[in-house]
């Protein structure tokens, strides 16, 4: 799909409005803005409702950082998270041969939405996410069996963390399922 520009009078939504209320206040930690600037910009991001708004109560602050991505990568053998790791915000999965197993269920997610890229040879993938996550797999591109995935039944948008899955699988099957507690 190509890119299309964003119609300033496009509503916003709580993503938007969240990060543009950190963009103010890492500009009021780096001593970029006043008290009373930050104040009055965070009173205009709040009440925004329109893209053009909200770019309006953020004029003249830093564009804002794009997040650094994280590559776990293998060439043959297995790679392995689970316990409390901490998950950046776009992570990147490779590996031409062996099995990946990501356990997502007591790790550390600081983000409200986490994006895993996968590049995939051959071999197959787990992804354990938290109870009340919501998965999005629409992105993934499976070129020999269909990805396992069964939504949980009690999730609840803006309970958890939304976790974008990517890519491309080859000779393989992913898994993706909740933890159960």
């Amino acid at each position: 799909m190509p890119d299309v520009p964003e119609d300033p009078s496009t509503l916003i939504g709580d993503e938007d409005r969240e990060n543009a209320v950190r963009r103010v206040q890492d500009a009021y930690a780096e001593g970029r803005v006043s008290h009373e600037d930050m104040t009055e910009r965070l009173d205009r991001v709040l009440s925004a409702r329109t893209r053009d708004e909200l770019a309006k109560a953020l004029t003249s602050l830093p564009a804002e950082k794009a997040p650094a991505t994280s590559t776990i990568g293998a060439f043959n053998g297995r790679i392995k998270r689970r316990g409390a790791w901490r998950v950046p915000r776009n992570l990147k999965v490779e590996s031409a041969f062996g099995r990946v197993r990501l356990d997502l269920s007591r790790a550390v997610i600081e983000h409200p939405v986490v994006d895993i890229e996968m590049r995939l040879g051959t071999g197959s993938a787990t992804i354990t996410v938290p109870r009340d996550a919501v998965v999005d797999i629409e992105d993934l591109k499976s070129s020999w069996k269909p990805t396992l995935y069964k939504a949980a039944r009690r999730a609840r948008p803006g309970a958890g963390p939304t976790i974008r899955i990517s890519g491309a699988m080859g000779f393989g099957r992913l898994k993706i399922r909740h933890a159960r507690r």
